[in-house]
């Protein structure tokens, strides 16, 4: 009898602990599936106009974006279309160059981390020439232009908050396949500067350029979504490729975990986040590409326990049921604010490829976030 007891309480143990696995397996299922269908869909219309009369050039900024979470999922999805997408549609097509780039200005170097990130897995020298050769320009022939807004060249430097996730994240990258601390050095350099000029310390959010600094809407000061979750996601993006005990990735850490602290506050009870931060009842409408690096950037904190109270966790199950929310049966991902430097508008029927990039770098962290 107390065998049977015995056999019966393990029994039980073990559906029990199979109910829970089923569970999450479901839930990680449902994940890839969902990202799976937008990537797919965005790999389908790439040469879509989108939000713009023209066509992007494979090299545009707005792409760097899309590629910056596209190569994210092509390793979480375990199927070699979207690394041969990526390394044969676009890398190879493009020489991995810079065609669109006119050396200092941060956008086109968005593209750059692609290159890099397909160097780590093919080895193959030709994906890392021009990116080594452009950087090596600028380190030679630093721009000294102001960092104000009406200067001359004034965006040969990065003097609006978006540049923060376009370029920093391509230095680092650079200087961990390397080594070449000149690299890291350079960038940290510039960061600082931007971070020193664009950063409201009280508020723990970025301005998106300094024409913002004394704007006011409603009253209230104005720190753009879309902006703001560049440089989230470029913080998570910089810190992946540094020694988490080095100073500089303390630096980067601490501006992180300040914004981080100030997006739980602010989150809308929808899940998304308020195209103008602070001004939710003004800007009711959901954005999802601002909105969705958030996501991300709080779930890769919670991944990597850096974020330890249950309130960041919450914080990004929440944000992420809220972008699943809007993509189409088709795939596409709505609610996308056209481009942009300041609050606006989105709508349902809108999207664009950042807006992809930024939900597939959220969906695979939060597939992340549900293994463990």
């Amino acid at each position: 009898m107390s065998i049977f007891k015995n056999n019966t309480f393990l029994l039980l143990l073990v559906l029990i602990s199979a109910f829970q696995i089923q569970g999450q397996t479901e839930k990680q299922k449902e994940i890839k599936e969902l990202l799976a269908k937008n990537a797919d869909w965005q790999i389908e219309h790439f040469k879509d106009t989108y939000s713009r009369k023209k066509k992007h050039h494979p090299n545009h900024w707005t792409n760097g974006a899309l590629y910056s979470g596209m190569v994210k999922w092509a390793a979480l999805s375990e199927d070699d279309k979207y690394y041969d997408w990526l390394k044969n549609d676009i890398g190879n097509q493009q020489k991995w160059s810079y065609q669109h780039a006119h050396g200092y200005h941060a956008d086109p170097h968005a593209v750059g981390q692609l290159y890099v990130d397909l160097y780590k897995k093919y080895k193959e020298d030709k994906m890392l020439a021009p990116t080594i050769e452009l950087l090596d320009f600028i380190i030679k022939n630093p721009s000294n232009t102001s960092l104000a807004w009406e200067s001359p060249n004034h965006q040969n430097r990065w003097n609006w908050c978006d540049a923060l996730f376009m370029s920093p994240p391509l230095w680092a990258k650079l200087y961990n396949v390397t080594g070449d601390k000149k690299y890291l050095d350079f960038m940290v350099s510039e960061f600082k500067a931007t971070t020193d000029f664009l950063f409201d310390k009280k508020e723990s959010l970025y301005y998106r350029d300094e024409r913002f600094i004394k704007q006011r809407d409603h009253d209230q000061k104005i720190f753009w979504a879309r902006g703001n979750g560049w440089v989230f996601a470029g913080l998570v993006n910089i810190m992946n490729e540094l020694n988490p005990k080095s100073k500089e990735y303390k630096y980067f850490l601490k501006i992180y975990k300040s914004m981080a602290k100030k997006l739980v506050k602010i989150q809308t009870e929808k899940g998304h986040w308020a195209m103008s931060l602070l001004g939710d009842e003004f800007y009711p409408t959901p954005e999802t590409s601002g909105s969705s690096f958030f996501v991300y950037g709080l779930a890769w904190g919670v991944n990597n326990k850096i974020l330890h109270k249950s309130k960041y966790k919450k914080a990004a199950i929440k944000g992420w049921n809220a972008m699943a929310g809007y993509v189409h049966e088709n795939g596409m991902l709505g609610y996308v604010q056209p481009i942009g430097a300041a609050p606006g508008v989105a709508s349902e029927n809108v999207t664009e490829v950042y807006g992809t990039g930024a939900f597939l770098s959220a969906g695979t962290e939060m597939y992340k976030m549900y293994h463990k």
